[in-house]
């Protein structure tokens, strides 16, 4: 639940490689003898191949839980997010435990204590003792002490030595243990990384080592067995080459494994391809090539064409999540290697535009070209890919539909009902947003007035094609494109998916949220999203569009009540936050939403005079005016009722429901006599000492059924008094108000036509009280 409209573009996180995307689910070019005729203009600056044009505002939605976890395919953003504390469950890449090895049936596996307490050559002897290697798998397990003794640095030396040494006769499977040597080290880097005050740091002589033990497996004829008795071992070696960091030493190893791979090896000996692919990943997500990867590739460039062969040779097997997609998108990565440019563009341009851009050949094509827009931007005639979205956006967003004057869908497939059911939801909440927030108008030179809803089927669809159509990220849930609001023919944008996990029922992800930024942008925030954020506004942006999109929704905010209790932040930290402000992005993610939501909530109800100061501020765009008012003014005054709300009002009440915007003020009257009062209108600046009166009358034709009296504001204690035709006492009226303060209200049923009389008698002395009539 992201505001899509007020993140730069360029301030906006990015990930490398297309972020969390999923660019290897379906493909992106299509050949130009199989282009799709040209039907509809593509937007304005949408050519994701070349330039495209600025927007100001631009905001990514968080990811949908399809695309955290219910999608079948890969997030590259991912792959090193979760770690596993056990070989049997989810793993990051690097900790793979290797399942693949198979136990023999009947043998028990021993004690682990042996290895863990042994050292030097009892280490070894324990180790290769064990009946086989998946007996080796407790060892990712292994905390504390426990971890300490295995995995010092001296043990993983050992070890490291052993593997050296046993590597010179290795007969191609795991009869002399080898196996289970590695594992051991798999385990122990694993663990020191997860762990590393409790096993210590490694160093140069364990570096040493272990290169020692790489060099001599490689070096024996068996590791390149094409058996899968060879590719139980050799599998866990090439992990052992990327939590070592070494993959440009062993850049001949993945260029044999390219040049030999075909679709006739055994399965064990294909995973260890798969692993070559977080592997090779790893290499070219190093700014500094610690690995030595692009050193590797720039001394024997012929790599490429090697890869290059080895996408083509084996094209039969692309099929979304066959192995051939999945490394051989990481070959565009090498475009961020300028001394390979002139090798790689042909290339690229003969992969890019040899298979479709839908279907099973898609995902290669799709990174591949994703990679020239990531690292040969403005380049796209080297790729003949620069009428892509002439090409594509036709065909993949062929649905248009228009809500209203103001409001326009463009979808890949939705029913007629389904476009009705998102037009008149948007409708109403934008009627909804007003009531909440009020209506002083657009924002004076707000060109915005109409907004492009894009709705892809799900979030594969999205992240393959919409970085390609408004050269957005796509390492999220949406994302909402204001553009320049006083540009005039700007198109504001929200680019979207369907919550395909929801299905049957029809929903697209974050809908109302981001409709609400776009909504706020144009009535409260002015100009462009960076001018916004010379301070700290994501408090409100998000806050604002969170309450509003559950307020209207009706729906329980259950995660940010649950986070009340917690008392995290001070209303005054929040008033801080900004977008990857916090280390961790679920922790960030955690306060910009549920945080934003509670902080807006309680200022909406208990402070709702210093709301209206603010957006008056950022209104006029005065944004240091109101960081000085919510900083200078407010500070930190109001963090002790901010604590008390989230424990009181939270606990009980659920937070309290999201409050109206108080009626607009009536028009000041205009009779001459400060007394005299007409059908809808308000003096101001009304005050009496205690015991004395403010007398004020109003003439009423006949027919009236209903005249109410309002007095609010200033400070004492003012009370209403109605005397009807009579002069208002408090000895002599007909109906009276008489609360605390000064806001009281009478209402008077089927009054009598002509003169009418009230008066605010003072309690206390009053002054500055407002009075408002109305009558119907």
């Amino acid at each position: 639940m992201t505001r899509p409209s007020r993140i730069s573009k360029v301030n906006a996180r990015r990930l490398p490689a297309l972020g969390a995307a999923f660019f290897i689910a379906l493909g992106l070019f299509t050949p130009q003898s199989q282009a799709a005729p040209v039907g509809t203009t593509a937007p304005a600056g949408a050519n994701a191949a070349g330039p495209a044009a600025q927007a100001p505002r631009s905001i990514p939605v968080p990811k949908s839980p399809d695309a955290r976890n219910n999608s079948p395919f890969k997030l590259f953003a991912q792959d090193h997010a979760e770690e596993a504390t056990a070989p049997g469950a989810p793993v990051s890449e690097p900790a793979k435990a290797a399942k693949q090895f198979s136990a023999t049936a009947g043998e028990p596996c021993p004690n682990l204590s042996g290895v863990i307490n042994a050292t030097g050559s009892a280490l070894v002897q324990q180790l290769k003792a064990l009946p086989n290697v998946p007996c080796a798998y407790p060892l990712f397990n292994l905390t504390g002490a426990d971890a300490g003794k295995a995995f010092g640095e001296s043990q993983m030396v050992t070890v490291a030595n052993a593997l050296r040494d046993t590597s010179a006769t290795y007969p191609g499977d795991n009869s002399t243990s080898i196996g289970q040597l590695v594992m051991f080290l798999r385990a122990g880097y694993y663990v020191q990384e997860t762990r590393p005050n409790e096993v210590g740091s490694y160093g140069a002589t364990l570096d040493t080592a272990a290169r020692g033990a790489l060099d001599a497996f490689f070096a024996a004829p068996h590791s390149k067995d094409v058996t899968d008795a060879n590719g139980e071992t050799l599998n866990e070696v090439v992990t052992v080459i990327g939590q070592t960091h070494t993959l440009g030493r062993y850049a001949g190893v993945a260029k044999w494994v390219l040049a030999n791979y075909n679709g006739t090896w055994p399965q064990l000996m294909t995973l260890s391809l798969d692993h070559f692919e977080w592997v090779i990943k790893d290499g070219f997500d190093s700014k500094t090539d610690s690995q030595g990867w692009k050193a590797a590739l720039k001394a024997d460039p012929g790599i490429l064409d090697t890869w290059a062969g080895f996408i083509t040779r084996n094209d039969s097997q692309l099929n979304r999540l066959d192995i051939v997609s999945n490394i051989g998108r990481y070959l565009g990565y090498a475009l961020d290697v300028p001394e390979l440019k002139d090798r790689l563009r042909p290339l690229l341009k003969d992969l890019i535009n040899r298979y479709p851009n839908v279907g099973p050949t898609a995902p290669i094509t799709m990174n591949l070209g994703w990679a020239t827009r990531q690292f040969d931007k403005g380049n796209c005639a080297a790729y003949a890919i620069c009428d892509l979205n002439d090409r594509l956006l036709p065909v993949i967003l062929p649905i248009q539909q228009t809500c209203n004057p103001g409001l326009k869908i463009r979808a890949q497939d939705m029913s007629p009902g389904q476009l009705a059911t998102t037009c008149t939801s948007l409708i109403n909440q934008d009627a909804y947003f007003h009531k909440v927030i009020g209506d002083k108008g657009a924002i004076p030179g707000d060109v915005n007035t109409n907004l492009e809803v894009v709705v892809f089927d799900d979030y594969t669809q999205y992240s393959l094609y919409a970085w390609a159509f408004y050269d957005i990220d796509v390492d999220n849930g949406g994302m909402y494109e204001e553009g320049d609001p006083a540009k005039p023919g700007n198109q504001a944008r929200f680019i979207a998916h369907e919550a395909s996990w929801l299905r049957p029922d029809f929903q697209i992800w974050n809908l109302n949220h981001e409709y609400t930024h776009y909504l706020d942008g144009r009535y409260n925030m002015y100009g462009d999203f960076e001018a916004s954020q010379t301070t700290p506004t994501i408090w409100w942006v998000e806050g604002i569009a969170e309450n509003i999109s559950y307020g209207y929704r009706n729906e329980r905010n259950t995660a940010a009540i649950n986070e009340a209790s917690k008392n995290t932040y001070k209303l005054s930290e929040l008033f801080d936050t900004v977008y990857g402000q916090e280390a961790d992005a679920d922790v960030n993610s955690n306060r910009v939403y549920r945080w934003g939501w509670l902080a807006v909530r309680y200022m909406l109800q208990e402070h709702r005079a210093d709301i209206e100061t603010v957006l008056t501020k950022y209104r006029a765009g005065d944004w240091n005016g109101a960081r000085t008012f919510l900083k200078q003014t407010i500070g930190t005054s109001y963090d002790a009722g901010f604590a008390t709300w989230l424990k009181t009002t939270c606990a009980t009440n659920e937070c309290g429901p999201l409050p109206e915007a108080p009626a607009p003020a009536a028009p000041l009257c205009t009779i001459a006599d400060p007394r005299q009062f007409d059908k809808n209108c308000r003096r101001d600046d009304l005050a009496a000492t205690t015991g004395n009166y403010s007398f004020h009358f109003l003439y009423l034709p006949a027919g009236v059924k209903q005249l109410t009296i309002t007095s609010s504001g200033g400070t004492g204690n003012a009370d209403l008094y109605y005397g009807g035709s009579s002069w208002a006492t408090t000895s002599s009226y007909q109906a009276k108000s008489t609360n605390a303060g000064n806001n009281e209200t009478l209402t008077i049923n089927n009054p009598p036509s002509g003169w009418v009389y009230f008066s605010l008698a003072a309690q206390q002395d009053f002054t500055g009280a407002s009075v408002t009539t109305q009558y119907q």
